[in-house]
């Protein structure tokens, strides 16, 4: 495996995509809430199998507090997230849904740069500004 960060983000991408359009085929038949249940058993069981196979399983008593607490307001807002995005999605066009939760691409940046003391350079900004265009315009066409 590699180590280079650009190469598993742009797979993040993929995916991100595949599951867009699987998500979209998959809840035309049940309520979009049950879905996102069921979608989310599946990452449980896959993402646990992938960790015990390539020996990734650590002990709890080796998260601190502090990093137990975000992990679980982590997961509350992955689940949240996924709520909106499967309800989005089962109301919505793909093509429009997935550009609109791609914001949360903006909403990172700033977050990162307020919360985190992260910094982007004016071009990283222009960047930004750019997603935040690209995601309206695809929501308006």
């Amino acid at each position: 495996m590699t180590d280079n960060w650009q190469f598993w983000a742009l797979l993040s991408a993929v995916f991100a995509a595949l599951t867009a359009i699987t998500a979209k085929l998959g809840i035309s038949e049940i309520n979009s809430n049950f879905a996102t249940f069921l979608r989310t058993g599946v990452v449980f069981v896959a993402s646990g199998l992938f960790a015990w196979s390539l020996g990734d399983i650590e002990p709890l008593s080796k998260i601190s507090a502090k990093g137990a607490g975000f992990l679980v307001l982590s997961g509350l807002m992955t689940g949240a997230s996924w709520l909106c995005y499967f309800r989005a999605l089962q109301i919505g066009k793909a093509a429009q849904v997935a550009p609109v939760d791609k914001l949360s691409v903006v909403f990172v940046a700033v977050l990162a740069a307020l919360v985190l003391g992260e910094s982007l350079s004016l071009l990283g900004w222009v960047g930004v500004g750019l997603i935040s265009a690209g995601a309206v315009i695809m929501a308006i066409a």
